[in-house]
Formats: C-alpha cells, structure tokens, sequence
C-alpha cells in the first residue's frame, strides 16, 4: 500500500476524505498505515463493518454498477457528516479482479446527488424492507419461471394510498396472511404468482398486502427511459402520486429497475450480482 499516498499526491494534495469500499481487514489495515501520519481520513463503505471501522457508512446491497456504488457512498458520507459538500474525495473501488484496484476523484457538490442514497434511507419503509425487496426481485431475475425469464412490479410503502390507486385484478392469495418480504418461503411464494399480471403491494413494515393489483395511477406528465414498457411506466406514475417506491423486474431485458418521485433511481443486472 506504499502506493497509496502517492496516488493522493498525485490526484492532487488538496483530497481531503478517502472512502474504502468494501475492504478486507487486510486492506483497511494496510491503508490506516500508509496514511498514518498523513491528512485524508478514511471512511469505509461496507455491507457490514467487519473491520471495525470508526467512519463507517452501510452499504445495502452489491452494487454492480461502480458509479451507483460511490454516488450513494458519498450521499451517505455526506448525510452521516462525515464529508462535507465541497469536499474532495479519492474512492477506492474493485473494478476487475482485484481488491481496490481503481481509484476515483470526486468533487462532492450538491449538484452529484443522485437519490440512490435516499432510495433505502428515506424511503419511509422500516431499515432493510427495500432491501429485501430488491432481493427478491433479484432472486427471481436469476432463477425465473422453469427456466423462462419472468416480470414482476413491487411497490413498496404508502400502501393505503396505492391501493386507493389501484384495482385488483384477481382473488389476493395475501388478504389473510401474515407473509413478510424477507421470510424463507417467500421468494418461492412469489416466483409461483409471478406468471400472472399486476402489482405487488408491499407495506412499510414488509408486509405484503396484495397481488395482482391494477396500478390506475395517472401517467400525465411522466417520463421513463426509451425502450421500457407499460410495466416500467405504472411504476414511474405510482410513485409520482404517493410516497411508495417501485422495484421492477423486467422480463424483456431482466433489469432490476427502481423508481422514485416518478423517476428510474437505479438498476441492477441480477446475474452480476
């Protein structure tokens, strides 16, 4: 790690904050001694904080995409008061096949926030509910429906609202059930229900109200990425009308897609997962 220092250097003296990305002990101890007696303090952003870090940020998930990974990093740096705006920052990140082998240099501004953070944190869900959620539609992304891809639309919190904003399209397989996004025996629940059409409705606590829900939320005024369909642009609407996030699942390309305040905040391809 006698590199490493040399790296600040190089990018530039003034980098103040140096955020670890998932780090081995190893590493993590190998960096705390080559910045020793140096300025930048450093921050680890981690699944769990295994190497008992005292600048610590939990990171939710494996990001697979690099750049989504450091924007919400940095949010969550900034929202922990652990970086300011108008700092500057050096990312330590695995981009091929080794441990932190890419390093990033990153003015935090206002301007570069991208809501990825917010996404989990502020989502009005109890901790870990997005989470799970995304897990799930993860899951089903890699394994299907007896080999074939499959679709699937989550809508997570303001559940009273969304399902005001909603019909239902057949009998709710949940409507006596205490069943909750993160149980063993879900994922293989909804892999089965998966093969029919509409929504999931999912509570702040994780309970899954419905299935086979109608989203009647108005699109007026909602824009999604070329190439998405019908499925995407019912979970844009229904979370420009309520304080609900959508988990999307395509079936067409097996994205993982997620939208909030009537916007595609993120998306993960499961099989980099």
């Amino acid at each position: 790690m006698e590199g490493t220092w040399d790296a600040f250097s190089w990018m530039g003296t003034e980098v103040e904050d140096l955020l670890l990305f998932d780090p081995s002990p190893a590493r993590f101890g190998a960096v705390c001694e080559a910045l020793e007696e140096q300025d930048p303090s450093i921050t680890v952003i981690a699944g769990d904080n295994t190497v008992g870090a005292d600048r610590f940020v939990e990171l939710p998930l494996h990001f697979d995409d690099v750049r989504q990974m450091i924007q919400f990093g940095i949010e969550g740096a900034v929202e922990q008061e652990l970086v300011e705006i108008g700092d500057l920052v050096l990312c330590l990140t695995r981009m091929f096949d080794g441990e932190g082998d890419t390093l990033s240099r990153v003015r935090v501004t206002e301007g570069n926030r991208s809501g990825v953070y917010d996404l989990f944190v502020r989502s009005g869900s109890q901790p870990g509910v997005i989470r799970d959620v995304f897990e799930v539609a993860i899951e089903l992304g890699k394994k299907g429906q007896k080999g074939s891809p499959v679709g699937a639309l989550f809508v997570v919190g303001d559940s009273e609202t969304v399902l005001d904003l909603s019909r239902a399209l057949s009998y709710n397989p949940f409507e006596r059930s205490q069943v909750y996004v993160g149980d063993h025996i879900v994922t293989v629940m909804l892999k089965e229900f998966s093969k029919l059409d509409g929504a999931y409705i999912i509570g702040d606590d994780g309970k899954i109200e419905s299935a086979y829900r109608y989203l009647e939320a108005s699109a007026e005024g909602v824009e999604i990425p070329k190439g998405l369909g019908a499925r995407h642009m019912s979970a844009a609407a229904i979370t420009a009308e309520t304080d609900a996030t959508a988990i999307v699942l395509s079936e067409s390309d097996g994205l993982v897609r997620a939208f909030k305040r009537g916007a595609l905040m993120m998306e993960i391809d499961p099989d980099r997962y």
